[in-house]
């Protein structure tokens, strides 16, 4: 008895439908991930604590602003004066107040301050914060390994 003999033909996986996928899933995250510029700017270095932790939660609604070294305030984006802070503290009290289901207390103002930026300079925003009504804080620190407490 004979037997043919068959040609080894060889197998090939198709790599199209891993690559689709892998370019979905990319497209997926650059469109969910939220990287934003506004919340933490770069030009602010943090003061150094060895207390600085993160939340153990995230806040349910964060406000952001932030206080380079040369004093200028920055909120949503943009440079304001004191007065325009407390202009636009004003609005966005006035928004969460045309939300039924969102209360003034629930917002939390982050601040974030250089760590060059005047201790009272950071107190005057708390003060124009709290002229608005805004009553929750969160001071930003950087999370230092050594020691940064002074004894006395």
């Amino acid at each position: 008895m004979r037997y043919a003999k068959h040609s080894m033909v060889q197998a090939e996986m198709d790599m199209t439908p891993m690559i689709d996928v892998t370019f979905q899933l990319i497209a997926f995250f650059m469109f969910v991930l939220n990287f934003s510029e506004v919340d933490q700017d770069q030009r602010i270095n943090l003061p150094l604590s060895e207390l600085a932790r993160p939340p153990d939660v995230a806040y349910d609604e964060p406000l952001t602003i932030q206080l380079t070294d040369v004093e200028q305030i920055i909120f949503a984006g943009d440079y304001l004066s004191p007065d325009g802070l407390k202009a636009a503290l004003l609005r966005e009290a006035q928004i969460i107040a045309t939300h039924p289901d969102k209360k003034i207390g629930d917002v939390t103002i982050i601040i974030r301050a250089d760590r060059f930026a005047k201790t009272g300079k950071v107190q005057e925003i708390i003060k124009l914060c709290q002229e608005a009504e805004f009553d929750t804080f969160a001071l930003r620190g950087q999370q230092s390994d050594r020691s940064t407490l002074v004894e006395q």
